[in-house]
């Protein structure tokens, strides 16, 4: 990331990411949930993805992405353990496998921000999918579910049901470069700062940087 701080890395990592104040609504994670059974089970009605798919190309399956506990790497340069569970595998006619994250948001220039990020974690995907027997990966994209709120959504008679109302979702599909020969780098540069004895210098004008100094300083008084 452009504004990437190594001092916050530095103790978000000690913490174990387990940093205060911070909130993640569960919202979120029941609409992706929401749309991946909903694509899985096109897939079993139909033999083939929904139409709003066809921009990846020739997808006739799906795999159900393995829980992190078994989607791993351990380099054995750096120690780094790489893991995770992406939100979906998709499979090509040729069986390669296209890994797609879904993204509960409207594409704004914050998400364009965001990208360098997107690209790493789809790309450590994967690299982790060539390395225990998923490989070949030959595609990565983000598929953002945007909420249709507009006026003519709202004045829809069939919206409105007896127990509440209907939320219409569009899809955009965004290409993501498969470049994971970058992930080592990465791994490096991550365990380099992590083994720092102290907290790296913070990025010149890191906003949470600022923020946790005034967060001490008050605690502090």
């Amino acid at each position: 990331m452009p504004d990437f701080c190594p001092r916050c890395f530095w103790i978000h990592r000690h913490l174990e990411g387990k940093l205060p104040y911070q909130i993640f609504p569960g919202i979120f994670s029941s609409i992706d949930s929401y749309g991946k059974r909903l694509i899985h089970g096109w897939f079993d009605r139909k033999g083939g993805p929904p139409p709003w798919l066809s921009g990846l190309g020739d997808i006739t399956g799906y795999i159900n992405p393995p829980h992190f506990s078994k989607f791993y790497v351990l380099d054995a340069e750096t120690s780094v353990l790489l893991s995770g569970t992406p939100d979906g595998i998709l499979v090509r006619g040729d069986k390669a496998k296209v890994i797609v994250d879904y993204k509960t948001a409207k594409i704004t220039g914050h998400q364009d921000e965001l990208l360098p990020m997107y690209e790493s974690q789809l790309n450590a995907y994967a690299y982790i999918a060539e390395r225990t027997g998923l490989g070949p990966v030959s595609g990565l994209a983000l598929v953002y579910t945007e909420p249709v709120t507009d006026e003519g959504a709202a004045g829809c008679d069939t919206n409105l049901t007896s127990e509440g109302f209907n939320l219409g979702f569009k899809v955009s599909i965004v290409p993501v470069e498969l470049k994971a020969t970058q992930i080592p780098e990465l791994m490096h540069k991550g365990r380099e700062i992590f083994d720092s004895t102290r907290p790296p210098e913070a990025m010149t004008g890191c906003k949470d940087c600022v923020l946790l100094e005034r967060l001490i300083a008050v605690a502090s008084s």
